[in-house]
């Protein structure tokens, strides 16, 4: 059975708990099962606090004012959106470390509605300086990133998909750094996280129609890897972003800021309409309804890019 990328969460906890005494896990009443070896392992420094994320994140500020590099984990509407206050004050404000860690972002609860759909996290996030976010789409890019980010002198977020891309790097990876995927002259498409998968599809059946894609992959969406941007751009003049966020504040916001003054490029951004998506179902109805699937992303190239 394939690894979820919230089970390389709990393998990462454990193998840098054990190496690190400093690191303090705390949990929203969520994944205690896969957290036991870090529990047993680490006694003293794994802690459910409950449904009460506010004060999860204060609890955590607070903990990293005494040295310990603190990791807190739920789903990410009521960490992100309920607790915004408390990681825009307690953590940004005073310029303090740490790291979040989310689970069910936008449509990985999709039976259970809007209450657990989390479709701006990111334009929210981006508002607050001393911060990072990260996007990881496979296990491997979970484990790299967390170790080169949960002891760096900024809040570190990371947004766990449900799902995988399953492709293997040859690039390595690097915090900050995108990743060139495939080599073309028509057009770029931007992806990040699971929807790599979506994009590798597409690119071969655009090239049935003639079209030759570049596929930029991004890990980190802050520090942006703006110069894989701005040289894709420039060679091939056309750029699609696709995303499992809302269409307002995302990644493709900050691509097209990115690309904005270079002359004679048109782009679009394939993500989640500026409203509530109200339907219930499985993870693949909800973002074909939306169009992230791969018979959008071709849809979205030919029509508007011809």
């Amino acid at each position: 059975m394939k690894k979820s990328i919230r089970n390389q969460f709990a393998d990462t906890m454990l193998e840098v708990g054990q190496n690190d005494q400093d690191l303090i896990v705390l949990v929203g009443d969520i994944s205690h099962g896969i957290l036991q070896p870090f529990a047993a392992s680490c006694p003293g420094r794994y802690f459910n606090i409950g449904i009460c994320e506010p004060t999860i994140v204060s609890m955590a500020a607070g903990l990293s004012t005494t040295g310990f590099y603190p990791v807190v984990h739920t789903i990410a509407p009521f960490l992100i959106e309920r607790s915004f206050e408390q990681l825009k004050l307690d953590f940004c404000y005073q310029g303090i470390s740490g790291n979040i860690v989310t689970v069910g972002g936008t449509f990985d609860y999709s039976n259970l509605g809007c209450t657990h759909h989390c479709y701006g996290d990111i334009s929210l996030l981006k508002t607050l300086p001393n911060i990072q976010i990260l996007y990881p789409g496979s296990c491997l890019e979970f484990d790299t990133l967390f170790k080169q980010a949960y002891a760096n002198e900024q809040l570190s977020v990371f947004r766990i998909p449900g799902m995988s891309h399953d492709y293997l790097f040859d690039d390595k990876i690097t915090l900050g750094h995108g990743i060139k995927i495939k080599n073309g002259r028509d057009l770029t498409l931007v992806t990040t996280s699971s929807h790599l998968k979506n994009a590798l599809t597409a690119s071969k059946q655009l090239q049935s129609f003639g079209w030759d894609i570049e596929i930029i992959y991004i890990h980190t969406i802050r520090p942006l890897d703006t110069e894989i941007l701005i040289q894709s751009a420039q060679k091939t003049s056309r750029v699609l972003v696709v995303e499992e966020h809302m269409i307002s504040g995302g990644l493709g916001d900050e691509v097209i800021r990115t690309i904005c003054n270079l002359p004679h490029v048109k782009t679009s951004v394939l993500g989640i309409p500026d409203r509530f998506v109200r339907e219930y179902g499985s993870y693949e109805n909800l973002c074909e309804k939306v169009g992230l699937s791969v018979a959008g992303i071709v849809k979205q190239v030919t029509n508007f890019f011809s």
